[in-house]
């Protein structure tokens, strides 16, 4: 008689399990975008207008090149800054100072932009590092509170992007960081950045995509090495799930969340980096408002994993750039509010449909490796 393999039955039991995460994983953010687009069709119909043909201007104008370029353009951004908020997740902190890290940073990089014209293969990587240097600076003040003095970092931060507007009023005034000229002119900003600094982008049919493109692309590549293959990112994640264990495994967590805070911040400087280096050349009054916030959403919704964010960048980008289409009296009107509603109603049903379906497949696996394991008993007892 030959007895069962259990190693075997093993593996087949894991393969089974792991495969039903994967499907779990993706039925919620599944779920949560059919809830959203449910619950804003309802508003659409309620307020007189016909929610088919709202979403048929939304994939028309996806379908076309520029509104393609227009998507990829905006993800790229949303990306980044998904990706400064979701590294301070994984270690359990709550960077909510992304918005004001990436408006300081942008700020002193078109300064240094506009007053450096050095040769664009030395001039780009120099306002990468400032950016990332300034936004990293920045982020640690709220470290450093929280590691010396025991500050919540939520708190911190929420009160460093108060005192960002500040920073940024103080600095972005004619003489100091804005020419003198610009004292006759209701809109103050800062001197053009140098022809050097403009960073390259394509020539396509729909116009010109971005070439920070690949940096975000870069970026999600080594936030995945660095977090999964190595040493410090085993201990980012071990400190973010308990730091007690991780303090009785020998890792510094003070040291730990000081770094955290400080790539989180880096990360953030990257965020305006697109706008400035590829579409407005400056940093005035209008420059792009709430990366942070919403990258925080991006973050939430992509579960703080790179791939995940990257189809949440895509999502908001989709909804962000076909939403300006709406309100076009050729398209029907449509309000432009709507697309904040969807994106909020996503971002509640993101929450309500990962704990349903964290809650099924906790159960679901329970039942089958229970039945799993008395199935293998039964045979082991009848062998």
């Amino acid at each position: 008689m030959t007895s069962p393999n259990p190693p075997a039955a093993k593996r087949s039991l894991a393969q089974r399990i792991s495969g039903e995460r994967i499907v779990f994983a993706l039925a919620a953010p599944v779920l949560a975008v059919v809830l959203s687009v449910t619950i804003c069709s309802i508003l659409l119909a309620t307020s007189g207008k016909n929610p088919f043909d709202a979403w048929n201007v939304m994939i028309t104008y996806a379908t076309k090149s520029d509104g393609q370029v227009a998507i990829l353009n905006r993800s790229t951004t949303y990306y980044l800054a998904a990706a400064a908020a979701a590294f301070g997740f994984r270690m359990n902190l709550f960077n909510i100072g992304v918005e004001g890290q990436y408006k300081v940073a942008a700020l002193f990089t078109a300064y240094v932009g506009a007053q450096i014209n050095l040769p664009s293969i030395i001039q780009i990587p120099l306002l990468l590092v400032t950016a990332m240097l300034v936004g990293g600076l920045y982020a640690s003040i709220a470290g450093a509170l929280k590691v010396y003095r025991g500050v919540s970092e939520v708190i911190a931060t929420i009160m460093l992007n108060a005192i960002s507007i500040a920073i940024i009023g103080l600095l972005l005034v004619p003489g100091i960081f804005a020419p003198k000229q610009g004292t006759t002119s209701n809109s103050i900003q800062t001197n053009p950045v140098s022809q050097s600094s403009h960073f390259f982008s394509f020539n396509t049919a729909g116009g010109d995509l971005w070439g920070f493109l690949f940096i975000a692309i870069l970026v999600g590549v080594v936030f995945q090495f660095v977090l999964t293959r190595t040493r410090f990112g085993f201990d980012l994640r071990a400190t973010g799930r308990s730091e007690s264990a991780a303090t009785a495994s020998g890792v510094n967590v003070k040291r730990m969340v000081m770094i955290s805070m400080a790539v989180s911040g880096a990360l953030a400087g990257l965020i305006g980096l697109p706008e400035l280096l590829q579409n407005s050349y400056n940093f005035g009054q209008g420059f792009q408002q709430n990366l942070g916030f919403l990258g925080i959403s991006v973050a939430l919704l992509g579960r703080n994993s790179p791939i995940g964010m990257a189809f949440a960048a895509l999502l908001f980008a989709f909804l962000d750039s076909t939403g300006s289409q709406l309100p076009l009296p050729k398209n029907g009107g449509f309000p432009f509010e709507i697309v904040a509603v969807m994106q909020g109603t996503i971002v509640i049903c993101v929450v309500v449909a990962y704990e349903l379906v964290r809650r099924y497949g906790l159960k679901r696996q329970q039942q089958k490796v229970g039945a799993q394991l008395a199935a293998t008993e039964k045979k082991e007892v009848s062998a």
